[in-house]
C-alpha cells in the first residue's frame, strides 16, 4: 500500500535545483574549510614551526588543492552513491531516474555541515589550544569517542570516525528522499537503502581497514 506523500518542505527540499544545490553545498563547504584552516589549523604549534619553512609551504599547496578540489570530490562522491542507489531501486522495481538519485544524494549531504560546525565551534570555544592531531581525530558524535586515539592503530580512524550518529541521520534522509520520489512504503525504501548505500558504506570500511598499511 502506498504511503501519504511527503510534507510540503520535504518536497520543496528535494525538489530544489540540482545545480543551486550543488554550488551551494560546495561554497558552505568551501566556507567551513576556510575558518577551520585560517583560524583553527594554523593556529596550532606544529603550523606555526613550519610556515617559514619549506614544509610550510607544502601544508599551504596541500589546503590549497583541497580548496579547488571540493566541486571535483563532491562529483565523484555523487556519481558513485546516486549510482548505488540507482541500481539498488533498480533491482526492487522502483521507477526512480538517476537524476532524481543524484538530487537525492546531494540533499541529503547537507547534514555533514553539522559535525563540521560543531567541530569548528569545538575548537573555537572549548579546547581552544589543540594539536593538528586532535583536530583531525576529532568528529562530533561518533565512536571515535569512546576510544585514545593515541593508543588504536591509524587503520582504525578513518572508521571510527565514519561511524557516527550524522552518518545514520544521512541514512534516513536517503530514505526520505527515495520515498519522495517512489511513493512506496518506507518499509520497502529502507530495504533498498540498506541493500544499497549502507551495505556498500560498511564493505568500504572494511576494505579501508584491511589494505590500510
Amino acid at each position: 500500500m502506498n504511503q501519504p506523500s511527503s510534507t510540503p518542505e520535504t518536497n520543496a527540499f528535494f525538489a530544489s535545483d540540482k545545480r543551486l544545490l550543488f554550488l551551494l553545498l560546495c561554497l558552505t563547504t568551501l566556507a567551513l574549510l576556510f575558518v577551520k584552516i585560517a583560524f583553527i589549523e594554523n593556529e596550532t604549534a606544529a603550523f606555526e614551526f613550519l610556515q617559514d619553512r619549506p614544509e610550510g609551504t607544502i601544508l599551504r599547496l596541500m589546503n590549497t588543492i583541497k580548496y579547488v578540489s571540493i566541486p571535483l570530490i563532491y562529483a565523484w562522491k555523487f556519481l558513485v552513491i546516486a549510482f548505488v542507489i540507482w541500481v539498488g531501486c533498480f533491482m526492487f522495481g522502483y521507477r526512480v531516474n538517476y537524476r532524481q538519485c543524484w538530487g537525492v544524494v546531494i540533499a541529503a549531504e547537507f547534514i555533514f555541515m553539522i559535525p563540521e560546525v560543531l567541530k569548528i565551534a569545538w575548537f573555537m570555544i572549548v579546547e581552544t589550544d589543540p594539536t593538528y592531531h586532535d583536530i583531525r581525530a576529532f568528529y562530533p558524535l561518533s565512536l571515535m569517542h569512546f576510544v585514545d586515539y593515541q593508543s588504536i592503530h591509524p587503520r582504525w580512524a578513518y572508521p571510527l570516525r565514519a561511524l557516527n550518529l550524522f552518518e545514520v541521520a544521512y541514512w534516513f534522509l536517503l530514505v526520505a528522499g527515495i520515498h519522495h520520489y517512489a511513493r512506496k512504503s518506507k518499509r520497502y525504501v529502507w530495504i533498498i537503502v540498506a541493500c544499497s548505500y549502507i551495505l556498500i558504506f560498511f564493505l568500504w570500511l572494511l576494505f579501508y581497514a584491511g589494505v590500510y598499511k
